[in-house]
């Protein structure tokens, strides 16, 4: 037999294993963002290829009605001749029924027609008949990017409380896409008795989605390819849905920041870039929020992909727009008939 000090030794060493396991380490540690990034990819896909299916509901509404889906729609009208009371109208906005909003109304053109036949879109979306429908969950209308929820959510009034209608909660389905409503805003005081246009939204909004808009294709003379029609807005900072707005109903923001707070039922479904009359900042200087911007208004697009966020152009076109874009740039691609030459990035 061979001595004790020349046999071979098996196995490893409490060193050598040590050194495999650090080796080991650093290989996962230079793979895993590789495999995170990717991961982002597919999912950043996913988001492009919901906002594109969007965009052909869009182009064949506009082909089948001559204008594209509204807003969302509320009797004005009715508020300002006294025929509504109670819970239909909310008095300082002027939101009123039947409500429906732009994902709503593009049921029919996302292979969702037996989810439209449930629905009287000349009936307040609150009303009992309609709950199982307008909680539903779209996959069309949800970020696989999102970290917040993708489920369906009861609405709140100003303070934060549960909001009710006859009695009972209103639950709605999610959405992590918003339409634009131009560079202005006009919900809230603005679009109610208060904002001195007698509730014609109309009068103030420069984007192709606002309440009762009846935009068409001819109205964008800023060019289809140059203005933006969708984009992303990430449940982690507040709630959005597909079906419509609730008068009475506020948005909350889940990330506080100096200069964000609550706003009214319009932005459950609506954003805008700024520059807007009245919004400022510490400083007195007009706000202009593109993508992620700071500010972390709800009334703003916000995408959790890294960088920026997809909006959907006019012309059914997917970009990634930066969050370092030149704000003034976001601005005016965010208008339809401003007049402005911009290089959409």
């Amino acid at each position: 037999m061979l001595p004790q000090s020349r046999r071979s030794r098996c196995g490893f060493t409490l060193v050598e294993l040590l050194v495999v396991i650090a080796i080991i380490g650093m290989l996962v540690g230079l793979l895993l963002p590789a495999v995170q990034s990717a991961r982002e990819a597919s999912r950043r896909m996913q988001c492009q290829n919901h906002l594109r299916q969007l965009g052909v509901a869009i182009h064949n509404h506009e082909l089948t009605w001559k204008q594209l889906p509204p807003g969302y729609l509320a009797d004005v009208a009715a508020v300002r001749r006294g025929e509504l009371s109670g819970e239909a109208f909310d008095a300082v906005t002027w939101d009123a029924a039947p409500g429906w909003g732009w994902g709503a109304r593009l049921l029919p053109f996302l292979e969702q027609t037996p989810l439209a036949d449930q629905i009287d879109y000349e009936q307040p979306l609150w009303s009992p008949a309609f709950a199982g429908a307008v909680a539903t969950r779209l996959e069309v209308f949800l970020c696989p990017s999102v970290s917040g929820s993708h489920d369906a959510f009861e609405l709140v009034d100003a303070a934060g409380q549960l909001l009710q209608k006859g009695g009972a909660a209103v639950r709605v389905g999610r959405s992590h896409y918003v339409a634009s409503h131009g560079q202005e805003e006009c919900w809230g005081d603005c679009s109610g008795p208060a904002g001195g246009v007698d509730g014609e939204v109309a009068r103030v909004a420069d984007g192709p989605f606002y309440r009762n808009s009846k935009t068409r294709f001819a109205d964008v003379t800023d060019g289809l390819s140059n203005t933006v029609f969708l984009g992303e807005h990430t449940s982690r900072l507040s709630d959005k849905s597909w079906v419509g707005v609730v008068p009475g109903a506020f948005v909350h923001p889940r990330i506080e920041s100096p200069d964000n707070g609550a706003e009214s039922a319009a932005t459950l479904l609506l954003v805008h870039s700024g520059p807007a009359a009245g919004e400022r900042d510490a400083l007195g200087n007009p706000i202009i929020h593109p993508p992620n911007f700071p500010t972390r208004h709800v009334g703003q697009m916000q995408a959790e992909h890294p960088g920026g966020a997809n909006v959907l152009m006019g012309d059914g076109a997917v970009r990634y727009v930066s969050e370092t874009i030149h704000r003034p740039t976001f601005a005016a691609m965010s208008s339809i008939r401003e007049g402005e030459v911009v290089d959409v990035p």
